[in-house]
């Protein structure tokens, strides 16, 4: 088994030092969804909630909470983000969201795609609890990831 890279030699946590890294690309891509009513989607593709345009506000929290997660992520480096799109597909029964995000770094942004990911299907349920509490959030995931030591990732969808 390797060596965990967050614990010193000592048991003590540490952030890990990445300053002898090259600098690459690094990007990465996550998903999720939340499950709502019709009557909610319908809410929603009409722009008729309360509060606003619920997608456009959660790309908006979505790419602020990419920029955040170092503050959010204990030992999670802050990183000088390049690049956040967020795409929603809306559908009878739920809202799926993905995210991607780009870096020229020394350390991933997998964890910055995944925190997006969260904030922005946190965001629509938010918006939309007036009229419907019973949303579930699930099937957070990392669909790919490329650069690094690590190479390339690519779930398997099978």
């Amino acid at each position: 088994m390797n060596k965990l890279t967050h614990i010193d030699d000592d048991g003590a946590v540490q952030m890990v030092d990445v300053t002898s890294k090259d600098v690459t690309f690094r990007e990465a891509v996550a998903a999720g969804q939340i499950l709502t009513s019709k009557e909610t989607i319908d809410l929603v593709s009409r722009g008729e909630l309360p509060k606003g345009n619920v997608l456009e506000t959660a790309r908006l929290a979505g790419i602020m909470a990419a920029k955040k997660t170092s503050d959010l992520i204990p030992l999670c480096h802050p990183l000088g983000i390049t690049g956040v799109d967020i795409s929603f597909e809306v559908l009878d029964d739920h809202i799926s969201v993905e995210v991607c995000v780009r870096v020229p770094g020394r350390t991933g942004v997998e964890m910055e795609a995944l925190t997006a990911t969260s904030v922005s299907l946190l965001t629509i349920y938010d918006m939309c609890k007036a009229v419907d509490k019973g949303m579930v959030i699930g099937e957070i995931r990392l669909l790919k990831k490329r650069g690094g030591s690590g190479g390339e990732y690519i779930r398997n969808q099978g």
